[in-house]
């Protein structure tokens, strides 16, 4: 079985954890997944940034790239409501990570600019680059496949991942028809869990 059979097997298994989220997340504590995928690489700063860095916090980790003309943006804009829902929570209990699936253009200086005319903030905001192989596997681990087209976009799916303070991965989102006060809820539950192992 090929790297990306499996990587496709996880992906739906996925899929179906995350599907019966939505009736979890009404019921009581959110499901757990399993453990997160780690990454390391380079901030909009400049920085290293790993998941490890991140540990205690709730971490929102999502995928996009500059260029696109429609979802990125769009996905972008709606985590931002949420970002300015959460208040002080935001930064302190919760942070939001946003991977490149376009390295190449997307350099540290390109997504800081991108971040600024989107109103994200940095003090609990990363957006993230590194090589391309680095992120092939950090998206495929979560859920996120890719390619880029001859005419410079990339094609990809669209997956939102949230992860408790523990460092597990507890919900993930696919496309961008959520809805942002339930994903603002989901966030706050799991701040709620501050003692959970």
């Amino acid at each position: 079985m090929s790297i990306a059979d499996v990587a496709r097997r996880r992906f739906l298994a996925i899929l179906g954890a995350a599907a019966v989220v939505p009736v979890a997340a009404r019921a009581g504590a959110l499901p757990v997944i399993g453990p997160a995928a780690d990454f390391a690489l380079v901030r909009e700063t400049g920085a290293p940034l790993a998941r490890r860095d991140l540990e205690g916090r709730v971490v929102l980790v999502d995928f996009i790239y500059t260029g696109c003309p429609d979802i990125c943006p769009l996905l972008t804009q709606k985590l931002a409501e949420v970002q300015d829902a959460l208040g002080p929570s935001f930064g302190r209990d919760v942070a939001f990570v946003t991977i490149t699936l376009d390295p190449e253009v997307d350099t540290p200086a390109v997504l800081r600019d991108y971040a600024e005319s989107l109103g994200c903030d940095p003090d609990g905001w990363a957006f993230l680059s590194g090589n391309l192989a680095d992120i092939r596997k950090v998206a495929t681990a979560y859920g996120v496949f890719f390619r880029k087209t001859p005419s410079g976009f990339v094609d990809h799916n669209a997956m939102t991942s949230l992860v408790d303070r523990s460092g597990r991965l507890r919900v993930q989102y696919m496309g961008t028809a959520f809805d942002p006060a339930e994903l603002e809820r989901d966030l706050r539950s799991l701040i709620g869990e501050a003692g959970a192992t």
